[in-house]
């Protein structure tokens, strides 16, 4: 082969063995921080959460049919960022079993985990505060992902409605 191919053949071998090392320096640095971007991510979604969330249900009668009535909403509106492995039991009351298990962020930019319990005449629900550290340990990195993707997807949808806006207002300034 020519010596300068294999020069710089090498030279790009030793460069990606370079960015390998600091890849992994720079995952291992945010390994030990991802508690802290995650609740600093918290902070700054809430005030988004009020246009973007959820009124999470808290407790319904359910129908022979199925359908729910009497329905009871939590009073902050959330998003919901991950879903779990069910528990096999709810912490405020051993006897009633995790059907779902997800954890959500509300408006004020506290993560919980929400646990719903499902019967053949009811739905009820326990909400439980965590930290972000505990939010991490149970539910991992689709919490960082999923606060990313909720901003990015509220962006562009507000992308859009903005040049939806634009184009009526030139429409009505054509006449």
């Amino acid at each position: 082969m020519d010596p300068i191919i294999e020069e710089g053949y090498t030279r790009l071998l030793k460069e990606l063995e370079d960015l390998q090392a600091k890849k992994e320096e720079s995952a291992s640095e945010l390994r030990g921080n991802v508690e802290t971007l995650l609740a600093r991510m918290g902070a700054d979604t809430a005030p988004v959460v009020k246009q973007i969330g959820l009124e999470m249900l808290r407790r319904a009668k359910r129908e022979a049919s199925g359908e729910l009535y009497d329905q009871e909403f939590y009073e902050k509106k959330m998003i919901v960022l991950g879903k779990g492995d069910p528990l096999p039991y709810r912490p405020d009351d051993p006897s009633k079993p995790v059907d779902v298990q997800v954890c959500v962020l509300d408006e004020d930019g506290a993560f919980h985990e929400l646990m719903y319990t499902n019967t053949e005449i009811r739905t009820e629900s326990y909400l439980a505060p965590l930290t972000p550290e505990e939010a991490f340990n149970v539910y991992g990195y689709d919490l960082v992902f999923m606060l990313y993707r909720a901003l990015y997807e509220y962006a562009q949808k507000e992308e859009e409605l903005m040049a939806a806006l634009a184009r009526t207002l030139e429409y009505l300034g054509s006449r």
